[in-house]
């Protein structure tokens, strides 16, 4: 079982040469128990722990389908797709809220220089006089987080920023599955739309023949119409079999950001598509291959973080203030060590009344973090089934191909001896029709059937988190907000 998330605590900083700074430490009552069983191996995959063990897909998965258009594809809506370009101004916000969240944890200073004129009311009792004042200095402010307040509020926008790179890997991996499965649909389409030609033309040629009898008084009027129907019905295959062909071809074009007029695909058939072979591994490596699952861990990092913020703030505010620098009523003599002046300042502000806001605060901190955990758990446990649906999918399509071209072949074979006979006038019509019929129907369902295997394999793909390198680098939350410290993928 996982025991809890893994959350780092920090040690004591040094802050002004003045006090102990102690990091903020995520207490473990924060912690939350996950409670979720790793099975040992998936239920639909290999049983020998060799062959789950084999080597995770590649980082360009794509390439085994061994397609270079496909590629091209890939790569290119990698570069350019809007999706995942918008994904990785995301992270640039992110990045952006860290550094705004860790500004806290170092001193603020800031450099002052002004003039101040002050007359004062004879009928006040004053002089009368004009008096100027001038000033240049330094002043510093610094909260002590003892209670490591400002510290969990860094450490969550550090982890909200990871989860942004995730969400990032999430996005680019719905991306290139979407692309995959739309090139496989415009092939399949092709696919169709050749076998429906063919078709159209066998079927005229029955019609040929039959009217040849009819003609000779050896067929009826009924068997013609009949045949007539048939190819009637495989010309209307044609408009929707190119109307998906197009509508995936604009699909793609809005994946590669360009317009249509400007995506020349050229397409071909399924069976000249390489296929794969994927090895699921272990389900424990899905919980760091998963860009889903990390980013719901990130996501409960940062709830956990925030809940230690919310209970410092139930302890009191130490902060520390300082002045210091030149002041002179004469701008030639500011400058003089007789002019120095400073001043330094310590305050700590402890709530007694707010009429329940931090209460309330650490309440909502709390069921957040049950959420976000409720959500890590549903991603973990539906990651399994995600791997074990896909693995499912892609045994019986790859059975359903094997049977399906059987039929096809089989029914092929059939319809041609059918057709010799019919010239040969030795066969009744009603089993011409039967067997042609027969033969569009299967080998439409093979060209099918090889759509559903590809689609299954990129599920499969998509299911196991794309594709990763043999060892996993996983980037740990800093205190201290830095930029950019898991590359985006260009």
């Amino acid at each position: 079982m996982i025991a809890a998330a893994s959350f780092g605590c920090r040690r004591a900083l040094p802050a002004l040469g003045l006090a102990a700074v102690l990091g903020g430490c995520i207490l473990s009552t924060d912690r939350p128990v996950l409670g979720i069983d790793i099975p040992e191996r998936y239920l639909a995959g290999p049983v020998r722990p060799e062959a789950a063990r084999a080597a995770p897909p590649a980082l360009d998965w794509w390439r085994d389908f061994r397609s270079s258009e496909l590629t091209a594809l890939m790569e290119e809506a990698r570069r350019v797709n809007f999706d995942i370009a918008a994904a990785r101004a995301r992270i640039l916000q992110a990045d952006a809220q860290a550094r705004i969240a860790g500004a806290p944890l170092l001193p603020a200073l800031n450099a002052e220089a002004n003039v101040t004129s002050v007359k004062s009311s004879v009928n006040a009792g004053g002089s009368g006089r004009t008096v100027t004042t001038y000033t240049a200095g330094l002043s510093a402010s610094y909260e002590i987080d003892f209670w490591g307040k400002n510290h969990d509020a860094a450490l969550a926008a550090v982890e909200t920023a990871t989860a942004s790179r995730f969400d990032h890997d999430v996005i680019g991996l719905t991306t290139l599955a979407t692309v995959a499965n739309s090139y496989f649909q415009m092939l399949a389409a092709q696919d169709r739309l050749r076998i429906a030609r063919n078709n159209i033309a066998s079927a005229k040629r029955i019609y040929d023949a039959i009217k040849q009898r009819v003609e000779a008084g050896t067929a009826t009027d009924l068997e013609l119409a009949q045949q007539e129907s048939i190819l009637a019905g495989q010309r209307a295959s044609v408009p929707p079999l190119q109307q998906t062909f197009t509508q995936n071809l604009f699909a793609l074009a809005t994946l590669v950001a360009r317009p249509p007029e400007q995506v020349k695909i050229t397409g071909g058939s399924l069976s000249r598509i390489g296929s794969p072979r994927v090895t699921p591994g272990l389900p424990s490596e899905l919980l760091i291959q998963r860009p889903d699952i990390r980013r719901a861990e990130a996501q409960l990092a940062s709830a956990t973080a925030n809940v230690g913020n919310a209970r410092a703030q139930f302890f009191p505010s130490i902060q520390l203030t300082g002045q210091g620098g030149y002041q002179s009523t004469s701008l030639a003599t500011l400058f003089r060590p007789e002019s120095v002046f400073y001043n330094v300042a310590a305050s700590l502000t402890q709530p007694i009344l707010d009429g329940g806001r931090i209460q309330g605060n650490f309440d909502l901190a709390q069921a957040r973090q049950d959420e976000t955990l409720q959500t890590y758990r549903k991603a973990i446990v539906s990651a399994f089934s995600d791997v074990d649906t896909a693995l499912t999918g892609l045994r019986t399509t790859t059975e359903r191909v094997r049977l399906q071209r059987q039929a096809a072949v089989t029914a092929r074979r059939a319809f041609n001896l059918a057709e010799i006979r019919l010239r040969e006038g030795t066969i009744d019509i009603i089993t011409v029709l039967n067997t042609q019929t027969t033969v569009f129907q299967a080998e439409d369902l093979l060209a099918q059937a090889q759509l559903a295997r590809l689609q299954a394999i990129v599920s499969l793909y998509q299911a196991l988190g794309g594709g990763w390198p043999p060892d996993i680098v996983v980037v740990a939350a800093r205190p201290v907000p830095e930029p950019a410290v898991i590359p985006v993928v260009e």
